[in-house]
């Protein structure tokens, strides 16, 4: 079946067969194309539709992203200025001390982030930084606040150790499909990302894992990110679509921008595939417009990443976010709804 034959047929479905908001495995390439192919009010429609049905529509999650141990990573990563293989010229640093991260996940807090995501950029995680990070994750979990690591890879049992310490989330990136993924990375395998995944849900951590639009890839690699992510067993919890934001030195640092259409379509077939899901806007707000954010969180993103910056890239300050917010009628989830309802349950009203 051809991509315009299954947006035909999709076209034409309701949610008896099956895009009504429950959880499906099976997820084919073509068919998710057929979505992509959807003229866009009718992607935008279904979308929405199922987003509605599972989620308060205008409550968007706020989460801040510290960077907890800055450059110097072993990985090539192309998209990435913290690679010791490129000229990003990012200073690496050694891991932040406790008492930095707790004063930032205090300011996160205070400015209405419920869930504080902090990374280190190398390779894999060491035994020999884990009492320091159990340390860092426990006096974040006291503040009230969710918690996410991304740490790189990681056995089972390190997995099982930050968990111990009060880990809610970890993310762990697919990036983009795995035929196109040696064209962004080859120091680390799709399958080695895959089996951290493993890793993880084996110690009872939620995933969160997502993609990156504007990397060269095509509209069959970006279903493809997507089937990969749906056919977890089960998805994951948070899922992260992010606007490559192009560094310079990176070897991706000229790639053309893609349609931002093309990131709310991205948006709208993750909400259908993953409908009980957090689908959160994340790197590249800073370049988009407001009228392009409000059309990702009608199409069904509802978290995003709130602060100053994410890692080593700009992004939009607090009071225009809020601003924002203000005008589309949007509120964010507090601490205390977070804690009391289950993924994918609407608040009342």
């Amino acid at each position: 079946m051809t991509s315009n034959t299954a947006a035909a047929a999709i076209a034409g479905t309701g949610a008896e067969a099956g895009y009504g908001g429950e959880l499906r495995p099976g997820w084919g390439k073509e068919e998710i194309l057929g979505l992509f192919s959807l003229p866009f009010n009718d992607l935008l429609h279904r979308s929405h539709e199922i987003h509605r049905r599972n989620w308060d529509v205008n409550e968007i999650q706020l989460s801040t992203l510290v960077s907890v141990k800055t450059g110097g990573c072993a990985e090539n990563c192309g998209y990435c200025g913290q690679s010791a293989h490129h000229e990003a010229k990012i200073e690496a640093t050694k891991m932040m001390p406790l008492e930095e991260v707790m004063a930032a996940a205090r300011k996160a807090k205070e400015a209405g982030a419920t869930r504080l995501c902090m990374g280190a950029a190398w390779r894999s995680l060491r035994d020999r930084d884990l009492p320091h990070l159990m340390d860092i994750i426990s006096g974040v979990k006291g503040e009230g606040m969710e918690t996410c690591v991304t740490l790189g890879m990681l056995t089972t049992e390190q997995a099982q150790k930050l968990k111990e310490s009060g880990l809610d989330y970890y993310n762990h990136n697919v990036d983009t499909s795995e035929e196109y993924y040696g064209e962004i990375v080859t120091t680390h395998t799709f399958q080695d990302r895959l089996d951290t995944l493993g890793n993880v849900r084996a110690a009872g951590l939620k995933v969160c894992s997502g993609g990156i639009v504007g990397m060269g890839e095509d509209r069959a690699d970006r279903a493809g990110m997507l089937a990969t992510l749906a056919n977890l067993n089960p998805p994951p919890e948070s899922v992260p679509v992010n606007m490559l934001v192009p560094i310079p030195g990176t070897p991706l640092a000229d790639r053309p921008a893609v349609d931002p259409l093309e990131l709310v379509r991205t948006i709208a077939v993750a909400r259908i595939l993953m409908p009980r899901s957090r689908v959160r806007l994340s790197a590249g707000r800073e370049a988009m417009s407001d009228a392009i954010q409000a059309l990702c969180f009608f199409a069904g993103a509802n978290s995003m990443f709130y602060g100053e910056r994410l890692l080593t890239a700009n992004n939009p300050v607090e009071d225009k976010d809020r601003a924002l917010f203000e005008r589309l009628g949007l509120h964010a989830e507090i601490v205390q709804e977070l804690r009391a309802r289950p993924v994918g349950v609407a608040a009342a009203g």
